[in-house]
């Protein structure tokens, strides 16, 4: 089940890369069944907060009417941010699936955890590494594709 998810969000990368987006993807599982689906639309809605989490929280809310997301799980291709692992936490998701690691940003263990190094008044559960190799993989043909187009201008 949670590569079938987790090929759910890399569609929802997908989507990103094709609008020059960075491509992360994330989906919103309730009951077995995807809520919410989101994909990064920063460059493209000029928002900094229009990151592949905040969308499917939006969606999977206005989904349960509700902003409690209890009982959900999150699947997203990369690490989030701390901006999202706050919004996660808000949430009251109950557990991450996270693709891939981000050395740059992450805030579930790479840079910073927040999902563990701090007592808030919920705790989210944690995995990473599911389908990884292709979750790196999008991520390094889009910046790979993002340097020849910038080396050529």
């Amino acid at each position: 089940m949670e590569e079938k998810f987790m090929q759910e969000a890399l569609k929802e990368a997908k989507k990103a890369y094709e609008k020059k987006e960075v491509p992360v993807g994330c989906v919103i599982v309730k009951d077995g069944k995807i809520i919410g689906r989101g994909h990064n639309l920063k460059e493209t809605k000029k928002d900094t907060t229009k990151h592949a989490e905040i969308m499917a929280i939006q969606k999977a809310s206005k989904k349960l009417d509700s902003w409690r997301l209890l009982d959900c799980e999150m699947y997203v291709t990369l690490e989030p941010c701390s901006m999202c692992a706050g919004a996660i936490i808000n949430a009251r998701i109950k557990k991450i699936y996270i693709g891939t690691l981000d050395d740059k940003t992450g805030a579930a263990g790479s840079v910073l955890n927040l999902f563990d190094d701090y007592t808030f008044n919920h705790k989210v559960e944690v995995k990473t590494g599911i389908l990884q190799e292709d979750c790196e993989k999008i991520l390094k043909d889009f910046f790979r594709e993002l340097r020849k187009l910038k080396s050529k201008s």
